[in-house]
């Protein structure tokens, strides 16, 4: 999720662990410890694209991290801390806001490798990286918490944030299945033959659903309102095996391929090739030229190619979210 909502979770998750001993700090530290696990997008920031796209959720929100830095932290916090909190109780703290941040990416598109080094991703696919509605209740909560001096009370508080939010989670599960329902029967009745699905929300809401299903030849996308009334229709992307055969072996290649966990496609515009990653949509409609949202460029460098970010323009944005504000009221 973004920063600003696993500040607020690292703030509900530390008031309900030490809020009765450390009382208001429990708001900074929370807000320190929430966003620790997303220091690989810092990191990222000093390695090529690629790379930095490939450790994004990786070692930085896995148990094996959370189990080295735990007592490492718990103890400085205990130290700063002194006849306020022991060793074992802030390093409970800090295990805890750590593995609540990795629990709330898990509902997420990106997934995140919990069990690294083993290469697989946990990705439920049920919320988008900003979701509003998992959010506030949280924060409401916590602005009534934080005028309250009584510890129960504030505890009191959280835990109905928590729970509020909570049962949103398990509110788009039950969504995303239903949505899956519908893909599925409307492929059926179009007589796709499919080898895989996958479904996910788009942008701030979970009402409108896309989907991505993979055939012998061509990707199918599509998308879903609960509002809609009409049946579901799909647009098809060959695969362009040939394009991936001509770049395989090429490192930045090979390494978005498995990022992308094989859900791409291959396509060439003015001699240069495009990585183009299916699983977080389309930024325009333009059969085309095709935008995907999450796209690399191939340029030679000394005699290598090498993958650039494809430039995303402000307009694009607009244009997206005006298309699935459009869209979500059904077709």
């Amino acid at each position: 999720m973004d920063s600003f909502t696993q500040i607020v979770l690292g703030i509900a998750t530390a008031e309900l662990c030490a809020g009765e001993k450390l009382q208001r700090k429990t708001f900074l530290y929370g807000a320190i410890l929430g966003t620790i696990p997303d220091l690989d997008v810092v990191v990222g920031q000093f390695l090529n694209p690629v790379d930095g796209v490939a450790i994004h959720r990786g070692l930085s929100h896995s148990l094996l991290f959370f189990a080295l830095l735990s007592p490492l932290l718990g103890w400085l916090i205990s130290i700063i801390e002194k006849n306020k909190i022991s060793f074992k109780s802030a390093s409970v703290l800090v295990f805890w806001c750590l593995l609540t941040h990795v629990l709330l990416d898990m509902f997420t598109s990106w997934g995140t490798q919990i069990f690294w080094p083993l290469p697989s991703r946990i990705a439920l696919k049920t919320v988008f990286v900003i979701d509003p509605l998992y959010t506030l209740p949280i924060l409401i909560c916590l602005i009534l918490a934080w005028r309250e001096p009584i510890f129960s009370v504030r505890k009191k508080y959280v835990w109905r944030g928590i729970c509020i939010s909570s049962f949103y989670l398990l509110l788009t599960c039950s969504l995303k299945l239903y949505a899956l329902q519908q893909f599925e029967n409307a492929l059926h009745q179009q007589h796709i033959t499919y080898n895989d699905i996958i479904v996910k929300p788009t942008a701030f809401n979970c009402i409108l659903w896309n989907a991505n299903i993979a055939s012998k030849d061509a990707y199918f996308l599509g998308d879903y309102s609960l509002f809609d009334t009409k049946q579901i229709t799909f647009k098809r992307y060959e695969k362009n095996s040939t394009l991936s055969k001509q770049l395989a072996e090429n490192p930045d290649f090979e390494t978005l391929k498995e990022v992308s966990e094989g859900w791409f496609i291959v396509t060439k515009r003015d001699d240069n090739y495009y990585f183009n990653d299916l699983r977080f949509g389309l930024l325009n409609s333009d059969p085309e030229h095709p935008q995907f949202a999450f796209s690399y460029v191939f340029k030679d460098k000394n005699g290598t190619l090498k993958a650039e970010d494809v430039p995303k323009q402000k307009r694009d944005g607009k244009t997206l979210m005006k298309g699935i504000i459009n869209r979500i009221k059904g077709n």
